[in-house]
């Protein structure tokens, strides 16, 4: 009884997903195709191919009230007291979002790879280090006594950087055969 009064909207749904599906595997194809022609690392790939899967699910899960026949007004109760919760929340951590952020916009523009060696010109902690992996909240940076330093990618986005030598950890990783 209740799938049948709901067949429509249950195939509404389907073909909802489908298409969802469809436009996930098109986005992750593109995403993957381009990081790899640009040098990217396959665990960043990984990364914001889930933030696609994950904006596609919030978006289907929006939808979906509205093909059972849910009006705006509805929802309009529900969703506002979400989104203060949401708010509240994102308020207290908004430092984390401010480096995931910035961690998909460096996906996207940022023109250094892993290995290159950077100076960040910080008036207070000024660097010069060897970029040994690029994470969702921060970069981790190799200097030259071999400390490992991590440096929050919204930081990175605020200053200025300069590239001194690209693919500077293949000579480090030259120096150190020589030595042996």
């Amino acid at each position: 009884m209740f799938f049948e009064k709901f067949q429509s909207e249950f195939i509404i749904t389907g073909f909802l997903l489908l298409i969802l599906l469809i436009v996930r595997f098109i986005l992750v194809a593109l995403i993957t195709k381009i990081s790899r022609k640009n040098g990217i690392n396959l665990a960043r790939i990984h990364l914001i191919n889930r933030y696609v899967s994950v904006t596609l699910l919030i978006l289907g899960l929006l939808i979906i009230p509205f093909i059972f026949g849910t009006q705006a007004r509805d929802l309009v109760v529900l969703f506002s007291s979400i989104f203060a919760v949401i708010g509240i929340g994102l308020f207290a951590i908004w430092s984390i979002l401010s480096n995931i952020t910035s961690g998909i916009i460096m996906f996207f523009s940022f023109p250094y790879k892993v290995g290159d060696k950077i100076e960040i010109h910080d008036k207070d902690f000024p660097i010069q280090a060897i970029i040994e992996d690029i994470r969702a909240f921060q970069l981790h940076l190799r200097l030259e006594n071999g400390d490992l330093v991590t440096y929050p990618n919204n930081l990175m986005l605020q200053r200025a950087v300069t590239l001194i030598k690209k693919d500077a950890i293949e000579d480090v990783i030259d120096s150190g055969i020589d030595d042996i």
